[in-house]
């Protein structure tokens, strides 16, 4: 079974090429980009159910609120309150996450290359 996350070298390989490290952010970008994707659909399926929005409020309400603005459309029904206040903790979380999934392989690296030059000496 393939596994979603690259492994990362141990600490006895070699630092990665530029390519390959490359790649690898790309690879984390898009799974940064799925995880932005499903959580703003998710987002404008709450909307939709939970505060009758049309599509495009829907989706307004989501994207300010995953990126940390917060929602346009006040809540008025309780379900759309209580999806509102969930949705928003949820949102603080994922970007936390796709924050932590995009600088994974630049830490990584640099922390890679100190360890190397320290070997080498």
């Amino acid at each position: 079974m393939k596994r979603l996350l690259p492994d990362f070298e141990h600490r006895a390989q070699p630092v990665i090429s530029p390519h390959q490290f490359i790649i690898r952010l790309a690879h984390s970008g898009v799974i940064a980009l799925a995880l932005i994707v499903v959580s703003l659909f998710t987002g404008m399926v709450g909307y939709r159910i939970f505060e009758g929005l049309s599509w495009i409020d829907a989706f307004l309400n989501a994207s300010m609120l995953l990126g940390g603005m917060g929602p346009v459309n006040t809540p008025v029904t309780f379900g759309g309150k209580l999806f509102a206040g969930l949705y928003a903790l949820y949102c603080g979380l994922a970007v936390i996450l796709v924050a932590g999934i995009i600088l994974a392989p630049v830490a990584h690296r640099i922390l890679h290359r100190f360890h190397m030059e320290g070997r080498n000496q």
